[in-house]
């Protein structure tokens, strides 16, 4: 006999799904389920931030290829998110979520044995493909798992609890197997959970999919794809240095791949058919600045780790191991953070804990600017804890926020939306912060003679070039290229600060004037602003 499907919160007969007294034990266990899809991805992200120095060292890439291996990955997957929550609303969401775990585990030991950093990055784009088949799955899962609003928000805690967990485990993980494997290591360990995967999902999550699905917008997804590659491509080429007509051309063509999506949007909307993604639901403003909140969050996590790990490691010296336990502290305050973030809304409304959250991230940036060579750890462990703090804080009421703004039937494309934000934010993260950090070392470090072009790219190529020169020469490299890389950091946290400072602003000031709205009409309203006000009266 097949389970029952859920189309909507009315739906009847299945066994998962919220009883009147309360989730069961099943649906516990789908969640924890439906939290290893998000903790492995977590993981893959923070472990490759531990892994970056031993990556350069052995296969050579230069600064704008280490990016693509870092970036491609979530440039990828942000691109397809929609088009895959969609697809997920379409053919089944869990049927989804077992096409993506069987294919992220199989492109994982690719990206394991690639041998040159160019086939790196085509695996990590792979990964990028099946990744986008995981996350909005997940989410839209727990969506149709929780049908009450107190046990989801709980339940997205969790969640996202596991995200953090894994961010906090990556650099713990990756140091281990890095003090006693090759690089590769870092992506064989997700195979062996996926596989555990594939065998217990089908049997504690039940499938979901939407009633009525319509067609898939074929030419809405290649024009989504045109208008997110360009405008992160000309962010990555602004930060390695590119000539302006270069970087211009590039954002013109995402520019107008996205005014041309909106185009087709209308004409597809005016047609009766279904679009790629409902563009009315960012006209509700608790979704639109949820959103912006959830891509800033993550811009300050992955900027944070992309020069954190460099930073202990080649700047102070640190293991891969010493430095993952170094960081352990911030991820653990937000798998903190974020559970007390699901008893804290009772109390509080969105624009608060968004805000404070948001601010908490500022504040670590604000720290990061006074790293030096010689900078006691404490500054950039503290950093760290706020930014985590800050990230947990703000999360877990900002994807209950998008899932309850939207109706049911569009639960795919409403964790679509929360998904994307979260690696646009990831993209940004890496492609902002590392840019600016690149140009900065680039412009600032002085090579010796005899020193490698490579050594002047990134510190990870200056300290593996400096194994190859004499005993001066090597000490003059370091200390320069040391030196600048820290003048990178100031210079990139300054950069972040300032967009974290203009998402707080715009965010909280947002969501302030919609929960005022709500206040206003008197009214029990739509999504977590409204739910939270009510909660406080």
């Amino acid at each position: 006999m097949s389970r029952p499907e859920i189309g909507a919160p009315t739906a009847t007969g299945n066994p998962t799904a919220d009883a009147p007294g309360g989730p069961g034990a099943r649906a516990w266990l789908a969640l924890a389920v439906l939290t290893i899809p998000t903790l492995l991805v977590s993981i893959d992200n923070t472990v490759l931030g531990v892994a970056l120095p031993e990556l350069s060292a052995a296969l050579r890439p230069d600064a704008s290829t280490l990016l693509w291996v870092v970036d491609v990955y979530p440039l990828v997957l942000a691109g397809l998110l929609v088009t895959m929550g969609t697809l997920g609303d379409r053919i089944g969401r869990r049927r989804l979520l077992m096409i993506g775990v069987a294919c992220f585990g199989a492109v994982s030991l690719l990206a394991a044995f690639a041998t040159s950093a160019a086939q790196l990055v085509a695996a990590r784009a792979l990964l990028g493909v099946f990744g986008a088949m995981l996350m909005p799955s997940t989410l839209a899962l727990l969506r149709s798992v929780f049908l009450d609003r107190t046990h989801r928000r709980l339940a997205l805690a969790i969640w996202a609890t596991g995200f953090a967990a894994g961010a906090a485990l990556g650099p713990i993980v990756g140091g281990l197997l890095l003090e006693h494997f090759w690089w590769g290591s870092i992506f064989v360990m997700s195979v062996p959970p996926m596989a555990l995967l594939l065998v217990v999902a089908p049997l504690v999550v039940p499938e979901s999919r939407e009633p009525h699905p319509g067609r898939l917008d074929l030419v809405g997804v290649a024009l989504s794809l045109l208008a997110m590659g360009p405008l992160v491509l000309a962010l990555k080429l602004a930060g390695s240095g590119s000539p302006l007509p270069a970087v211009a051309a590039t954002a013109a063509l995402g520019v107008a791949a996205a005014a041309l999506f909106v185009v087709h949007y209308r004409r597809r909307v005016r047609r009766g058919l279904d679009p790629l993604i409902d563009l009315e639901l960012f006209a509700r403003p608790v979704l639109r600045h949820s959103a912006l909140a959830n891509a800033t969050t993550m811009f300050g996590l992955t900027g944070l780790l992309f020069f954190s790990a460099q930073y202990l490691q080649l700047v102070l010296g640190a293991s891969p191991l010493h430095a993952g336990l170094l960081l352990l502290p911030g991820f653990a305050v937000t798998v903190v953070a974020g559970l007390a973030a699901a008893r804290l809304a009772r109390r509080f409304a969105l624009h608060q804990l968004v805000a404070t959250g948001l601010a908490l991230v500022l504040a670590g940036y604000v720290a990061c600017l006074f790293l030096a060579v010689d900078s006691a750890v404490a500054l950039l462990m503290a950093a760290a804890v706020l930014i985590g703090a800050g990230i947990g804080l703000s999360e877990t009421v900002t994807n209950d926020a998008i899932l309850a703004a939207a109706p049911p039937e569009k639960a795919g494309a409403a964790a679509a939306v929360s998904e994307t934000a979260y690696e646009v934010g990831a993209v940004l993260g890496t492609a902002l912060v590392g840019g600016v950090l690149s140009a900065v070392y680039r412009a600032g470090v002085v090579l010796p003679q005899g020193a490698p072009a490579s050594a002047g790219e990134t510190l990870g190529g200056a300290a593996d070039a400096a194994r190859t020169l004499p005993a001066d020469a090597a000490s003059e490299l370091l200390a320069s290229g040391r030196e600048a890389f820290v003048q990178g950091v100031d210079v990139a946290a300054g950069t972040a600060a300032v967009v974290v400072a203009v998402v707080l602003l715009t965010a909280g000031l947002g969501l302030r004037r919609a929960h005022r709205a709500v206040l206003a009409a008197g009214a029990s309203g739509v999504g977590a602003t409204d739910d939270l006000a009510a909660s406080r009266r």
